[in-house]
């Protein structure tokens, strides 16, 4: 799926010709440089490495620092392959928003969620709780109750829900509106929520034909 990398950089709304109110998200997208094209011959697949952002010299190994200076690029912040680039490219080129996108296709947008931290199973699982607080429950509100493991099976099945981590990992919405491209800018505009905080990192991808 061919794509590009950008930048979430907050929430809006706009309104469409008929007038109603569209929730809506802002993102950076590009410019993404061509640090790597990867071949069928060489690499048994095919798919171009795209870099975005910068980076410094100090906050980067001494093996990619090889790797961006092969390709006769700056030093990048972020490194993606995608696949299925039906154009010509070459390491060095720079791709932009609107070499790839179109107003009202359809993406697929990725990133890291929000880390919320260790939640209970109210937050983290919509449980309900004890309920009742009339009957001496003390602390007990918000537990989870119990989990059905006794001597038989002795153990606690994997997936069960419980309380644990949450958010802190990688999330994909698809079918995201193209609302409106601002190609001077750089900027896409997508209805619909994109996952991340403001300044994250994602990944911007178009469907597969």
């Amino acid at each position: 799926m061919p794509g590009l990398i950008g930048k979430k950089l907050g929430m809006t709304s706009i309104y469409s010709a008929s007038g109603k109110n569209i929730p809506c998200t802002i993102l950076e997208v590009g410019p993404c440089v061509v640090t790597q094209v990867r071949t069928l011959e060489k690499d048994g697949y095919s798919a171009i490495q795209l870099g975005y952002g910068e980076r410094s010299e100090k906050r980067t190994s001494k093996a990619m620092q090889g790797h961006f200076k092969r390709a006769g690029v700056s030093l990048m912040r972020k490194l993606v392959e995608f696949k299925g680039f039906k154009e010509e490219v070459k390491q060095g080129d720079a791709l932009k928003i609107e070499d790839v996108f179109n107003e009202g296709e359809y993406v697929s947008v990725a990133g890291k969620s929000k880390g919320k931290g260790f939640q209970g199973v109210v937050k983290r699982h919509g449980f309900a709780g004890v309920g009742q607080a009339t009957h001496g429950q003390h602390n007990r509100l918000r537990a989870p109750g119990s989990i059905g493991a006794a001597s038989t099976p002795s153990r606690v099945f994997k997936g069960m829900r419980m309380a644990g981590q949450m958010g802190n990992s990688r999330v994909t919405i698809e079918n995201l509106e193209i609302v409106k491209i601002l190609a001077e800018e750089g900027v896409m505009i997508v209805k619909g929520a994109v996952p991340g905080h403001k300044g994250s990192t994602v990944e911007i991808r178009k469907p597969e034909a």
